[in-house]
């Protein structure tokens, strides 16, 4: 059995050379429009080509975001968008609309078509249609079991198949949400989704004589606010069920969550880390409650009630700019002299943990205490330091 894709949310450009740094075998991205992903940098035409250049030439993919819920006024310039994005070599167009679908076959014949997750695509019936009609993979819809998949997939075996592995659920039916729209008037359909889902709200009853609380505790009551998936434990089974592609969310993420989280399921993949190793590095950012979701069937256990989400048991603290002897790293995070920090890395130096002895600015002046934002420090390492390697603070 062919070995399954590792595929990453690139929310800039920055954060696509991370991806592919620790290990993705292909991003998806959105452009400045047409994406669910509006608040994320997203990227201008040249950055779109120079994006699939730089992939490329490192024998990665990029899969670009067209996802939204079109209206009668965004087609003349979804022709242009997917004719641009044949032009310059994407891979793959991820699309949700049958219109738009329709759209980009005729304004791009060849540009490969992948049908997003928004798609709801949760039986084979609705695969089976949308691979007779061109598209080469189907994302499936986060609601379905592995026997799901697994049945899809016997129905539909030419047919690729990608699923969500890890990151932030949307606590309604794929995605398909009016909750933003109705109260801060955004249009989640159309890339602008506040997440209201995430905010903490105050049960009350209401009568005649005005407003009375229903108790709670301090920690407020998050009662529409999903927990994270998280499948690192059981990508043998998903591969057996027939996925090809395993998809992190995460397009809005840090760079240093995009990080730890493709170094850790790559180092599984590959067998580098057990499964359980890799839920440790996991727990090392911040994150909600995990969930495995309805991989396994139903399951009641998904919404995280207690609070938005939890801080990991790493910091921060630096990213590394230049190797050598005395590596030169800017400041993300607080740290000082006497501080420990671990090596985030995808070579050998991964996990190595030391004590910073020495610090200087960018002037030679020694520093003792790395509170200055983004600032530039040199500092000695006993392991050996790439450019885009991370640090991070144990606290």
């Amino acid at each position: 059995m062919q070995k399954a894709e590792l595929l990453a949310p690139a929310g800039s450009f920055e954060k696509l050379k991370t991806a592919l740094y620790y290990g993705a075998d292909a991003v998806y991205l959105g452009g400045k429009n047409f994406s669910l992903r509006s608040f994320a940098d997203n990227f201008s035409e040249e950055e779109l080509r120079a994006a699939v250049g730089y992939a490329h030439a490192r024998g990665k993919k990029v899969y670009v975001a067209a996802n939204i819920f079109a209206r009668e006024g965004d087609f003349p310039a979804l022709a242009d968008h997917f004719a641009f994005l044949r032009e310059i070599g994407a891979d793959a167009a991820l699309v949700t609309d049958a219109g738009v679908f329709s759209v980009a076959k005729k304004a791009a014949p060849g540009l490969p078509l992948h049908i997003s997750t928004q798609a709801n695509t949760t039986n084979r019936y609705a695969a089976k249609f949308w691979q007779e009609q061109g598209a080469e993979r189907v994302v499936l819809a986060r609601e379905l079991s592995l026997a799901e998949i697994a049945s899809i997939h016997a129905f539909c075996p030419d047919l690729e198949l990608e699923a969500f592995v890890h990151g932030a659920m949307c606590i309604s039916y794929s995605g398909r949400c009016l909750l933003s729209n109705y109260l801060d008037g955004r249009d989640s359909n159309r890339g602008a989704c506040v997440q209201a889902c995430r905010w903490s709200y105050r049960l009350c009853a209401r009568d005649e004589g005005g407003e009375y609380p229903i108790e709670e505790d301090a920690r407020g009551t998050y009662i529409l606010n999903s927990k994270d998936l998280n499948m690192l434990s059981h990508l043998d089974a998903l591969r057996g069920a027939g996925v090809c592609s395993f998809k992190i969310e995460g397009r809005m993420k840090s760079a240093c969550y995009l990080a730890t989280v493709v170094n850790a399921y790559r180092r599984v993949m590959d067998g580098e880390l057990t499964a359980e190793q890799g839920q440790e590095e996991l727990r090392k950012v911040a994150h909600r409650a995990f969930t495995t979701a309805y991989a396994f069937g139903q399951n009641d256990d998904t919404v995280n009630l207690t609070d938005s989400q939890e801080a990991g048991t790493r910091r921060y603290a630096a990213d590394v700019l230049e190797g050598g002897d005395v590596p030169l790293v800017q400041m993300r995070g607080r740290f000082r002299v006497g501080d420990k920090l671990e090596i985030l890395s995808p070579g050998e130096s991964f996990g190595k943990v030391f004590a910073v002895e020495e610090m200087r600015d960018e002037e030679g002046e020694f520093v003792t205490d790395a509170k200055l934002v983004m600032q530039k420090l040199r500092l000695r390492c006993p392991y050996p330091l790439a450019a885009g390697d991370i640090l991070r603070l144990i606290p």
